[in-house]
């Protein structure tokens, strides 16, 4: 591991424990840099600004885990992974989504998983053509759906275990799915 990269997960886990004990808006760069043991240039040598910050933790510690080699087959454990970090760190990560970060980190999952759920409804439907607008419809859904009690679980304080969340989700997708693929192809 570089230098470089060294010292930016020494920033990372600064910040990660200062948003134990304050919220993010209340954190400056001197906090963060103080609690590192570096000083403020170090930390601008590295990231633009705390929401760079942010940024670089989301990227490496949830979209990275949950979009690495993502296919139709693994999606669920995936999220179980993402879901898993997101409560073994719940103090930041409920801190976290409770910035204007949010709406990034929200459309940015919307992303991936629209494109995931395109793809189930491809593998569903076999060779019968669904019209493209359907499937974005139905795809966008069941994004907007996860997503969103995704984001729901944490801000009500992730008080139940990622398994059942994950559990709840794939149940609810395996009985939608191919009924929703046969509603639209029947149109």
């Amino acid at each position: 591991m570089s230098e470089s990269s060294i010292t930016k997960k020494v920033i990372s886990n600064g910040f990660k424990e200062l948003m134990q004990k304050k919220p993010f808006e209340k954190i400056t760069i001197s906090d963060i840099a103080n609690v590192c043991g570096i000083n403020r240039q170090t930390f601008y040598y590295h990231f633009q600004d705390k929401y760079d910050l942010l940024n670089r933790i989301f990227f490496n510690e949830v979209i990275t885990p949950f979009a690495n080699d993502l296919t139709i087959s693994n999606w669920s454990e995936n999220l179980l992974k993402m879901l898993t970090v997101v409560s073994n760190n719940s103090k930041f990560y409920i801190n976290a989504l409770h910035t204007s970060y949010n709406s990034e980190f929200e459309k940015y999952m919307h992303q991936i998983s629209t494109k995931i759920f395109s793809e189930v409804i491809d593998d569903v439907s076999g060779k019968k053509l669904i019209e493209n607008n359907d499937k974005m419809f139905i795809a966008e859904f069941f994004s907007y759906g996860i997503i969103g009690s995704v984001v729901s679980w944490v801000n009500k304080g992730i008080k139940e275990p990622p398994e059942v969340i994950v559990k709840h989700i794939v149940d609810l997708v395996d009985d939608c799915k191919d009924y929703a693929v046969r509603r639209y192809m029947s149109l």
